[in-house]
């Protein structure tokens, strides 16, 4: 398993630090990249009959995270504004309830790249078959195609990244 970042850790101390103890049942799941901080945290789960059937649980998991929702926005909000500033990325929100996970509003940023014909091509597929709205979605589509598919080479790809950062802290001062 790979060491945590400083910057990981920083994050998660600051948000474990900064939010109210009752909200979660654990310390919240802390991920971000250059554009966004996503904070999840683990609700705890309803109260139900020994007997309840699979309808009455998702139902009581659905409320439950639409009411921490909606009771905690405010409060959601002013964390986050504190946390923009300090940390220079936007923050986002979720909730776990059982086996139900729902992520707020979140971050959709734009990519920008120069494709070839044979690359616009499988997007135009993808538009023309229905898959997508616009080569736009298409591209978003692939890339969670790759992300599920091949999730444990690119869990590989961030470990070994992980390591080069190790080793330039290591390094020599500049």
């Amino acid at each position: 398993m790979s060491e945590k970042s400083d910057f990981q850790e920083h994050l998660e101390g600051w948000f474990v630090g900064r939010l109210p103890g009752e909200w979660f049942t654990g310390a919240p799941e802390v991920t971000f990249d250059r554009d966004e901080i996503l904070i999840v945290g683990t609700l705890s789960d309803p109260d139900l009959p020994a007997d309840a059937g699979p309808e009455t649980r998702k139902a009581a998991t659905e409320a439950r995270i639409q009411g921490f929702r909606e009771d905690t926005r405010g409060h959601r909000m002013r964390i986050a504004d504190e946390a923009e500033r300090r940390f220079g990325r936007k923050v986002s929100w979720g909730a776990r309830s059982g086996d139900h996970r729902v992520l707020f509003t979140t971050v959709a940023t734009p990519a920008m790249t120069r494709l070839r014909m044979p690359e616009r091509r499988v997007l135009d597929t993808l538009v023309d078959a229905g898959v997508a709205r616009s080569r736009s979605h298409a591209l978003a589509w692939c890339v969670r195609l790759v992300a599920d598919k091949q999730e444990e080479w690119l869990g590989d790809l961030r470990t070994a990244l992980e390591s080069v950062e190790a080793v330039r802290r290591e390094g020599p001062a500049s």
